[in-house]
């Protein structure tokens, strides 16, 4: 069965078949949310999709309250004294935020005092303090399950705010997740620790902000009625909104020194770093040295609006589907017999996901895009490889069998059909010359001499006609066992027909002086060679049914030349040329002119008899 199956076609199943099973490989580390070896370039065609699109407006209810260089000359020091902070939260207070989400670690202890007044003014804000998580660095890092949602990352520690502080201001962690290059891709909303689950510091900012509890599914956050979507691990995918300061950012020192501001009454505020010397930066598309603070104020904005990119785990369902679609498509586009429609048709379809994936993105839907491509690449190259080797192959398959059923015709006639498959498929009338041959004496020595001995005698006699008759342009159109018909004016006729087929004549004579002789030894039977040859009108054409033709020329000049052998035997010579062939002509040798009567013709015929015949 596998032996009938066309190669192309076995090629194209066992190319989507390979796709499949890649694909698959592919995709189940992808719905599990994995990382994978294309996360690089993965990373890379999100951030050119982010420059493709550019900044967009940040909304206008997140501040950023920044640590700017003004504000630690203000203060004297890095970290802010703990008063300053004070003062600063003190400040903020005055204009009833809705909460104050503040980016410091104070993992250390201060003065009692110090302490005491901070907590205060925490309390008074209201105020989140942020806290850290640290992860194992060796070995996979732990995940854990809470309901619905999966893949939670766990902490190894947690550094918490000392104990006066935390007790006077909720908690939230400021760990965000990045990709191989270092960009961060998601905030975390939930980390796990032991048994208990700790939200992000965006997540609780946001939480105390509409005075409500988030609710989360495996695919959304639900606070205030938002729904915000996110990714495998309650992490919310970052939809940066551009560079720093696309979010509103106010210095702490102006705060302070006017002891608050009316612009910011109501408004999310977080308290961070933007100063360079901080170190407390991170690469996005949009900005190398984006500060951290910026980026929590990005995902609480997120919270607040439901505008997070949204990969989701029907994205990613949809990921892999086009990742087994895309190769599948494009692998069977290619085995398209038209190689040029096969390669524009995969080239659009390519197009087309890429395309996409842009405007996709442009709607907040986060498409990945090198898994699909992963999935392509590694199968179309072998695949590509192999389809080359078989049209090669099949091209010099077709080359040999074109070249062995050129050799059914004539040279001339064969480079004609090559280069113009439709040759002669219309009639052509035109001027030839025709000349016939064959053996006198051969049908009873075949008799004698058996099939097999016959048929190597008549393939001599075949090599010789047509060598003879090739060095002068002429065609041999047909054998008929012991004679042959040969042709003067195919592929296209010429002054110089007639002249051509009378020296072929005589020079048949010649060739087959010794071949002749050699027979006739052999088989002790005298043979001879009868040549007969007119020139006139002809059509030349394919003649044959719809499967099977033969190109030759037919008319009154091509009877009158085979009946002009019938005339060589009555007359006792071995060539007979008509008047009409050899008008003009110079004849090697002189001979007899006659009037001859043709069968089937009504009219005699002027011709000239020469060389003696040997039987």
């Amino acid at each position: 069965m596998w032996r009938r199956v066309p190669p192309h076609l076995a090629l194209a199943v066992a190319a989507v078949a390979f796709c499949c099973g890649w694909s698959l490989f592919l995709v189940l580390p992808h719905l599990r949310g994995e990382a994978a070896s294309f996360d690089r370039i993965e990373a890379a065609l999100t951030d050119l999709r982010f420059s493709i699109l550019g900044p967009r407006p940040a909304p206008e209810d997140v501040v950023v309250i920044a640590i700017d260089d003004a504000t630690i000359a203000a203060a004297g020091a890095y970290p802010l004294p703990r008063p300053y902070i004070a003062r600063l939260l003190r400040a903020l207070a005055t204009t009833a935020p809705k909460a104050v989400a503040v980016d410091i670690l104070f993992i250390d202890s201060g003065t009692p005092e110090v302490d005491t007044e901070l907590a205060a003014a925490l309390a008074a804000a209201p105020a989140i303090l942020g806290m850290a998580a640290s992860f194992s660095r060796s070995g996979p890092e732990a995940r854990a399950s809470q309901g619905p949602i999966t893949n939670i990352p766990v902490a190894q520690a947690i550094l918490r705010p000392v104990r006066p502080l935390r007790q006077a201001a909720r908690l939230g962690l400021v760990n965000v997740a990045s990709d191989e290059a270092g960009t961060p891709r998601h905030v975390p909303l939930l980390i796990a620790e032991g048994h208990t689950l700790h939200p992000a510091l965006s997540l609780r900012a946001v939480g105390v902000a509409t005075a409500s509890q988030p609710i989360l599914t495996a695919d959304s956050v639900v606070l205030a009625g938002r729904e915000t979507p996110i990714d495998i691990g309650a992490g919310l995918a970052l939809r940066f909104y551009g560079p720093q300061g696309t979010i509103r950012t106010v210095s702490a020192k102006r705060v302070v020194d006017e002891g608050g501001m009316e612009s910011l009454r109501g408004k999310l505020l977080f308290i961070g770093s933007t100063a360079l010397a901080s170190g407390d930066t991170l690469s996005t598309p949009f900005d190398p040295v984006l500060p951290g603070v910026e980026l929590l104020a990005t995902a609480a904005s997120h919270l607040l609006h439901g505008d997070a990119l949204i990969r989701t785990s029907g994205v990613r369902l949809a990921d892999a589907a086009i990742a087994f679609a895309l190769p599948v498509l494009v692998v069977i586009a290619l085995s398209i017999g038209r190689v040029g429609l096969g390669v524009a048709v995969a080239a659009l379809l390519v197009g087309a996901f890429v395309l996409s994936a842009i405007v996709l993105f442009a709607q907040g839907i986060w498409l990945a895009m090198a898994l699909p491509l992963a999935a392509l690449i590694v199968p179309l190259a072998p695949f590509l490889a192999a389809r080359l080797w078989l049209d090669r192959y099949s091209e010099r398959r077709l080359t040999a069998a074109r070249d062995g059923l050129l050799r059914f015709h004539p040279p001339a006639v064969a480079a004609r059909l090559a280069a113009r498959p439709d040759f002669l498929a219309d009639p052509v009338e035109q001027r030839a010359a025709i000349l016939f041959l064959d053996l006198s004496g051969f049908t009873g020595m075949s008799e004698r001499l058996g099939p097999v001995r016959t048929r190597a005698l008549l393939k001599e006699m075949h090599d010789l006609v047509e060598d003879t008759a090739t060095r002068r342009n002429g065609s041999v159109t047909s054998f008929m066992g012991d004679g042959a018909m040969i042709l003067f004016g195919l592929a296209e006729t010429a002054p110089d027909d007639a002249a051509r087929a009378v020296e072929t004549a005589f020079a048949l004579l010649t060739e087959f002086d010794e071949w002749i002789a050699r027979l006739s030894a052999e088989t002790g039977t005298a043979t001879g060679l009868r040549i007969g040859a007119h020139a006139g009108p002809v059509v030349i054409s394919r003649l044959g049914g719809a499967r099977n033709q033969h190109i030759t020329a037919t008319g009154d000049t091509v009877n009158v030349a085979s009946r002009l052998m019938d005339i060589a035997k009555a007359e006792g010579v071995a060539i007979v040329l008509s008047a009409d062939l050899v008008a003009g002509l110079y004849l090697p040798e002189a001979g007899r002119a006659k009037r001859v009567a043709l069968r089937g013709r009504s009219e005699p015929l002027d011709v000239i008899c020469l060389h003696p015949a040997l039987v």
